[in-house]
């Protein structure tokens, strides 16, 4: 089965031989690295670019503009925040254009903790992005998603924000990508550079297919009866496998709910497990002040206050500046298994 970059690169390469992607760009993003994560590694069309934000989205956005579909990366979302005046700009211009100014562009950038990146390689940008209404916002926790959001978000005429989890960028899915070889050890030979010399290395591409995961389009991980976790990137697999465990072990029925998609939200996808439910909590790695989840608590209260059998609930990171560069400091400011596990519990013991 192909990791989280691998199926960005291979998605990336459908988007330069079938939906007219001419640019793909960023810090280290061309040649011979293909990228920190090599997410564009073997991308024809995949160039370096100068260690400049505000020049990668100016550049993104002109080029949109004029006609063309690009894809740029920020080499890690810490350093998007400088950025934040353009992203407006490009989100603002198709709306108030009335829809005459079409921006297709892709900006994709690493997120969030799981690697160990200390302060200036750890930050999560989920809820400043959601407050940059005219871009769409996506976040996949799965290979496949993230393929079939990648293909959708090139497919697009508005701005996308292509967050890509860093923890998860070597995970491994559960489902095959239309056109990848069952044996990874093959995908892996075919469009993986070797180490060491690169300078006569082409990739020999699978035969992909068109596979788009709608973007606003929420999902359902695992069914459950009991409560309702809403998530998305690094911690929907966490939440899933506590979800399995709680199952195996007879503990409760949980259901988890994969946004995959931030802007626009699935607030039916939402309501309807909340419904079935009555009980909820948000998990997510943003700290929890001005949190994302807070939005949709509060909307859950206005809409469904009838139909919560308990109070909803947060699990989010405590609100500090940064994330220390020690695991233990890691683990202390960011929702772990062991957070979740303890949230989900104390959720279900709740009494109605």
């Amino acid at each position: 089965m192909a990791n989280m970059a691998q199926a960005i690169r291979m998605a990336l390469h459908y988007g330069e031989q079938k939906l007219g992607v001419k640019e793909v760009y960023g810090e280290d993003v061309g040649p011979p690295l293909g990228g920190v994560f090599t997410a564009t590694q073997g991308v024809d069309c995949s160039w370096n670019s100068p260690l400049d934000e505000r020049g990668i989205v100016g550049a993104a956005m002109g080029l949109a503009w004029a006609g063309s579909r690009p894809v740029a990366e920020v080499q890690f979302v810490d350093y998007i925040f400088n950025t934040i005046d353009l992203l407006k700009l490009a989100g603002n211009g198709h709306w108030a254009s009335g829809g005459k100014f079409k921006t297709p562009l892709v900006i994709m950038t690493p997120t969030g903790s799981g690697i160990h990146g200390s302060m200036y390689h750890s930050h999560s940008f989920d809820s400043v992005a959601t407050k940059l209404h005219g871009m769409k916002v996506v976040c996949p926790s799965t290979p496949i998603d993230a393929y079939g959001l990648m293909i959708s978000a090139i497919k697009t005429d508005d701005p996308v924000l292509f967050l890509k989890p860093k923890a998860l960028l070597r995970a491994k899915g559960e489902e095959l990508i239309p056109g990848e070889p069952a044996d990874e050890k093959t995908l892996k030979e075919m469009i993986d550079a070797p180490v060491g010399d690169r300078s006569k290395w082409k990739p020999k591409w699978p035969k992909l297919t068109d596979y788009s995961v709608e973007i606003g389009k929420a999902k359902v991980s695992h069914p459950g009866s009991d409560a309702t976790v809403v998530t998305h990137g690094r911690l929907a697999p966490v939440c899933l496998d506590v979800a399995r465990r709680f199952a195996a072990e007879g503990r409760g029925s949980v259901e988890v709910l994969d946004l995959r998609s931030l802007i626009p939200y699935d607030w039916e996808a939402i309501k309807a497990s909340v419904k079935k439910t009555g009980r909820v909590i948000f998990v997510n790695e943003e700290t929890e002040i001005t949190n994302f989840g807070e939005h949709l608590i509060r909307r859950l209260v206005d809409e469904m206050f009838y139909e919560l059998r308990v109070r909803p609930r947060l699990l989010a990171g405590k609100a500090t500046p940064g994330i220390g560069l020690s695991p233990n400091l890691e683990y202390f400011t960011q929702p772990q298994t062991v957070d979740v596990e303890r949230a989900v519990a104390d959720l279900l013991a709740d009494p109605a």
